[in-house]
């Protein structure tokens, strides 16, 4: 054997062995075999390093081997003798090589020598006797199977032909055009793979035939199989790195494709079975142009994961464009319903929740009819489909609802919103002016009213048209202040309505309305307030017991200015000045600030505009005028519209003065405290063009 096979099982001939020694043991009786081992080629390891290693796997065989009842005990050393020699290189060291065979040669020679190969010499047959021996010996052999040894041309030819088929298997892997194509194949697809492989192979294959064609056909036939295993295996992983590409490019491609015709507005289904098929039928094609003719390699295993590939793409992609249209759509109800369902809550009123209803009905089916419109390219099975546009149903309810939860956490703002915008405007929206005509405690419960109903309308989700009595509840024990017992505000949940619809509970809508009620006592103090100081302010007439008293006493001083016109010429020019101040200080004005901070003020001008007015007479007799502030233009412009009407009218002077007096001129502004507002600006209007 050779030096390098020592421990190998196949190469070491350990089954010959086995066989050898179960044959021996079944067949003959103990006497000494000598059995040689020539190692061929030693290297540098010395022979008594390699000598205990042989024995110990003979040993080992020996161990194992199946033995007959009465040598089962029995040791090695009964049947054969064990001898190593070793052989020098040939190639390295022919002298020395030869001279071993030499000497080799010599112990066959003296074989029959006492102590040579011959063993112990006991089974020893005369000359005499050698022809029937043989015969005895060659029926043994042909009637026992595990003897039946190959002919020696099968074992020429098993020899030859292995030797043929490695030198053409070694040639094949340092073949440049081989090596070129399975670089090529590490870097992408090649076109004509399959032709140029299988003409590769054809090459050594043919060659394999020529040499070997007069061998026993049984042993060319097993080894030209085993060259063409070993040929297969060696280029079987270019072919599966070839597969790779093409399915790589295939997957690609399809990527692409689908995109390109998504974007042309293309149907998804119908897009992704076109590209399905085309991708497929090309790598169909790929695979073919990558077969060789002398295997049968299966792309089935490749071909199937492309298709998952395919479909794991095509559903990623799928997913993401219906949550595109589901996102899409639940942005477009989010703005149709936002909005509009805020806006329903801020003027709650009776039919709210009737209008919500309508209007969540409305939209959610005209976008519940577009979106299924919009996924039928899709081609998804019919639950798929109720279950998306049962999802968007219940995106848009949800909206609605936390919708009416986010207005509800801030009801107690729209409550006084509501009761402000009551409370403070007419029927015609025109804020209230109050005259002492308003009934206060009639317009505050139509205003808490109002608001009372707006918490009602905010207590609960109404979605299901189910009837309840929250704003019956709510105006009996709040407004009318009715007395039941139990209290049904004494509870947390609502009669006839569900727990997760209940968005204000009874209890905290007792609470609300104690809070509501403390916060708007202010607005209704403030209107009282108001409506009693203007009629402080708009009550010019003394009593009427004091009326009758001045008409009885002063009936002699009133006959006495009717006999002598004087009196009432003289009384009329004081009236016209004392206007005339009152206009120019802005009395009224004055005393909006505190009585004493007015009397301060008009102590302190009272002379200066005396004066002004002493000196604008004067300057008016002369012919000209000083330029003047406006505060003095407005006094001398209603000084002189008094003088021109009483020359013009002397009787209509009394009445164009009194309605002189309910203007009230101050720095920065006019206020009006009359309801003859037309009237009053129509003068301001006059005054103003005078002035110009």
């Amino acid at each position: 054997m050779w030096c390098h096979d020592i421990g190998r099982e196949q190469a070491a001939n350990k089954p010959l062995l086995k066989t050898v020694f179960q044959v021996m043991m079944r067949l003959f009786s103990p006497r000494k075999t000598t059995l040689l081992f020539v190692i061929r080629d030693k290297t540098k390891t010395p022979l008594e390093y390699l000598e205990p290693i042989l024995r110990e796997d003979i040993q080992k065989i020996w161990n194992v081997v199946s033995k007959p009842a009465a040598h089962k005990d029995t040791p090695l050393s009964e049947f054969f003798n064990v001898e190593v020699t070793a052989l020098s290189s040939y190639e390295e060291k022919e002298e020395l090589f030869k001279e071993q065979v030499a000497q080799l040669r010599q112990r066959f020679f003296n074989s029959i020598s006492p102590g040579g190969l011959a063993g112990d010499r006991r089974g020893v047959v005369p000359a005499s006797g050698f022809s029937f021996s043989a015969q005895q010996i060659w029926r043994v052999i042909k009637e026992n199977k595990d003897l039946d040894l190959p002919a020696h041309k099968v074992m020429v030819a098993t020899v030859r032909c292995e030797e043929i088929a490695n030198e053409k298997f070694c040639r094949l892997s340092s073949d440049e055009d081989w090596l070129a194509l399975e670089e090529a194949v590490q870097f992408g697809s090649v076109s004509g793979f399959g032709r140029r492989l299988s003409s590769i192979l054809e090459t050594y294959f043919s060659e394999y035939d020529s040499e070997a064609t007069y061998f026993d056909e049984d042993v060319r036939n097993a080894k030209r199989k085993h060259l063409e295993s070993k040929a297969l295996d060696l280029v079987h992983p270019a072919y599966l790195n070839l597969l790779g590409h093409l399915r790589f490019k295939a997957l690609e491609n399809f990527k692409s494709r689908l995109e390109r015709m998504l974007k042309e507005a293309e149907g998804f289904a119908a897009s992704a079975r076109a590209c399905t098929e085309s991708c497929m039928h090309e790598f169909d094609q790929g695979c073919a142009d990558a077969a060789i003719k002398q295997a049968n390699w299966d792309a089935s295993k490749v071909r199937e994961k492309l298709r998952r590939d395919i479909d794991a793409h095509k559903l990623s992609v799928r997913d993401a464009k219906l949550s595109e249209l589901v996102a899409r759509y639940e942005e477009k109800l989010r703005q149709l319903l936002c909005e509009p369902v805020e806006s329903l809550f801020d003027a709650a009123g009776r039919d709210t929740w009737a209008s919500i209803r309508q209007l969540l009905r409305r939209e959610t089916e005209t976008a519940v009819l577009e979106f299924s419109t919009a996924i039928s390219s899709f081609e998804l099975d019919q639950p798929t489909i109720e279950s998306m546009l049962q999802g968007l149903r219940d995106y848009a309810r949800n909206l609605v609802v936390k919708k009416a939860r986010e207005e509800a956490g801030k009801v107690l703002i729209l409550m006084k919103d509501r009761f402000s915008t009551v409370f403070s405007h007419d029927n015609e929206l025109m804020p209230r002016v109050w005259t002492g005509k308003e009934d206060i405690k009639t317009i505050t419960k139509d205003a808490r009213a109002a608001s009372l109903r707006l918490l009602a309308v905010m207590a609960a989700i109404r979605l299901d048209e189910k009837p309840d009595k929250i704003e019956n509840i709510l105006l009996s024990s709040l407004m009318e202040g009715t007395v039941t017992s139990p209290d049904p505000l004494a509870s947390s949940t609502w009669e006839e309505v569900p727990p997760e619809n209940t968005l204000i509970t009874p209890v905290q809508c007792k609470s609300l309305w104690r809070q509501f009620k403390s916060e708007t006592e202010y607005t209704v103090t403030q209107a009282i307030s108001a409506q009693e100081a203007y009629k402080r302010s708009n009550n010019w007439l003394p009593p009427p017991w004091a009326i009758v008293a001045m008409v009885v006493l002063g009936f002699n001083e009133f006959m006495l200015l009717l006999r002598n016109p004087l009196y009432l010429m003289f009384l009329f020019v004081a009236f016209l000045l004392s206007k005339a101040m009152w206009v120019q200080m802005d009395v009224p004005g004055q005393f909006q600030h505190g009585t004493l901070a007015g009397l301060i003020s008009i102590s302190s001008r009272f002379l200066p505009t005396v004066m002004n007015l002493l000196k604008r007479l004067a300057e008016e007799a002369q012919g000209h005028r000083t330029p003047e502030s406006p505060t003095q233009q407005q006094s001398s412009v209603a000084f002189q519209s008094f003088r021109n009407q009483s020359q013009l009218n002397p009787s209509s002077s009394i009445a164009q003065s009194s309605v002189s007096s309910n203007v009230s001129v101050s720095d920065s502004s006019v206020e009006y405290s009359s309801p003859n507002l037309m009237q009053r600006r129509s003068t301001k209007v006059q005054e103003a063009e005078l002035s110009q």
